[in-house]
């Protein structure tokens, strides 16, 4: 695959290395908002059938994504309210502990702590060994060895959103059907950039913000829950989740039922009117692309880099243990944080900070010249 860096809204003398703390906007998707904005300038184009068509269209294009079945996804306003969804529905006498990996992100630690104070649970941090020769590895086994019969729950993102650690997650997945436990993937950090199947990797429920690696915009997002979530208790009650939903004339006959599949948990006004047309055409792109050619653009652009940072004395995962499109790097002993951030800014060069880490991403608007220019600010 090529650079489609002229698809997406990015100005040329930028050079962008942080789609995993926002992406920059598709054209298409763009195009695709404004569109939005004209259509509710006059309501009268807005039919019944549009608070509920896109919205099909979009869980049928995610579901491909993530190999789910389309009527088990929900559309989500964020990653809090996916999880919250999925949290406040599990089992409460199948284990006495959760598990979550060290230094999460936020949200995933906050909502499963929250269920453990709840419930009684203890919260089991695990956290990556102190080495940092096979550090990935090591980590991944620990996770697995910690998931035993007491295990009720493991939340944890697919890949580490700090530094791009990749989780095993069709053997976590494997161990925690064996042991009865659920497990709650938040896939914000990789969906898009990284192949994920929910049915093989026996995901319970996966959530995804849509603004990061399915370059969508901000304040929408897709979440696939398995059946076992399918009598659960939605977050709200809102009409447009019920089974008499696209009767107009029927509103008030008011149903104890919902539409099928996960469809209770989908947010209210769920049928935007901007921000789903602008998923949709996101969606559309990743799909046209494939999953598999964007994660090897990516290592190939990773790698370039990633070997000029160890030959400079940075530390970076194994290649085998970190994600193609996202990785973390340690500065050399004595190197200070702020004047390399302040050199990389001077040249239009964007990464994030998180951690103790230089976060690295990559993507297809990323060429040789980025890697080049990167590596040459590098040496100064």
């Amino acid at each position: 695959m090529q650079s489609q860096r002229h698809l997406f809204q990015l100005p040329a003398d930028v050079h962008y290395f942080n789609g995993a703390y926002m992406s920059p906007l598709l054209r298409s998707v763009e195009e695709a908002g404004i569109q939005g904005m004209i259509r509710k300038r006059n309501p009268t184009q807005i039919t019944a059938a549009d608070f509920f068509e896109e919205a099909e269209e979009v869980k049928h294009l995610f579901g491909r994504l993530i190999h789910g079945q389309p009527e088990q996804v929900a559309i989500i306003p964020s990653v809090s309210y996916g999880l919250e969804s999925a949290v406040r529905n599990l089992p409460t006498t199948n284990g006495s502990k959760a598990i979550v990996v060290a230094d999460d992100f936020p949200s995933d630690y906050y909502t499963i702590s929250r269920w453990c104070a709840t419930h009684r649970k203890q919260l089991i941090v695990i956290h990556p060994p102190q080495t940092r020769e096979g550090r990935g590895k090591l980590w991944n086994q620990r996770i697995l060895e910690a998931i035993d019969a007491d295990t009720a729950v493991v939340i944890m993102s697919s890949i580490h959103w700090t530094d791009g650690t990749a989780f095993n997650l069709k053997e976590i997945g494997q161990q925690c059907r064996a042991m009865n436990a659920k497990l709650i993937v938040d896939g914000t950090q990789s969906v898009g950039a990284r192949p994920i199947d929910v049915e093989a990797f026996k995901i319970d429920a996966l959530v995804c913000a849509g603004y990061k690696w399915l370059l969508g915009p901000y304040a929408i997002g897709a979440a696939w829950y398995h059946e076992d979530f399918n009598d659960g208790q939605p977050i709200e009650e809102a009409w447009v989740n019920r089974d008499n939903a696209r009767d107009f004339t029927s509103l008030t006959q008011y149903s104890a039922g919902y539409t099928p599949g996960a469809g209770r948990y989908n947010v209210g006004e769920y049928g935007n009117f901007i921000l789903l047309p602008m998923f949709r055409a996101a969606l559309k792109q990743v799909l046209e692309w494939q999953v598999e050619s964007i994660e090897q653009y990516c290592l190939g652009m990773s790698n370039a880099l990633a070997a000029h940072l160890i030959s400079m004395g940075f530390w970076v995962e194994d290649e085998g243990a970190r994600s193609a499109h996202m990785f973390g790097a340690l500065l050399p002993p004595g190197r200070d944080v702020a004047s390399f951030f302040e050199r990389l800014k001077k040249h239009n060069i964007f990464v994030s900070r998180r951690g103790e880490a230089v976060r690295i991403s990559t993507h297809l608007y990323i060429e040789e010249k980025d890697v080049e220019l990167f590596r040459e600010v590098l040496m100064e």
